[in-house]
């Protein structure tokens, strides 16, 4: 079952990197992102999003790792590295929901909100604390 929940948060996180390149090629779908305050993302944002794609895949792997799937940080970082995920998820959830977009409100406050429970899953159940 960890397995399942790693795999599911990947996905997520592989989608949100589609969408972050599709706002970096100018799709007009800001107002889901970044406080909703551009449909067509500035410049500054397009580098903030494609530092995202970065950063999701680093949280992959320490997702990944929490399952033993790669072993790419040493064992305290992966188990530091998936409650600090969990604890950032729910607060990226919190700040969503206060969002002043409507859209971004409606849609990333509850991925962010799915990502830190199947983080949290990944960190209680997975082989992480092995």
């Amino acid at each position: 079952m960890p397995s399942i929940a790693a795999v599911a948060a990947v996905v997520i996180l592989g989608l949100l990197s589609l969408f972050q390149l599709a706002l970096i090629f100018g799709a007009p779908l800001g107002r889901f992102a970044w406080g909703g305050q551009h449909d067509v993302l500035p410049a500054r944002l397009r580098i903030s999003g494609a530092l995202s794609i970065v950063v999701y895949g680093l949280f992959a792997l320490i997702i990944l790792q929490g399952v033993d799937a790669v072993s790419a940080f040493s064992p305290i970082v992966a188990q530091v590295g998936i409650w600090v995920l969990v604890a950032l998820f729910f607060g990226l959830f919190i700040l969503n929901a206060a969002s002043r977009s409507r859209y971004e409100q409606l849609t990333m406050t509850w991925v962010c909100l799915l990502l830190s429970a199947l983080c949290l899953f990944v960190a209680i159940a997975g082989h992480i604390h092995d």
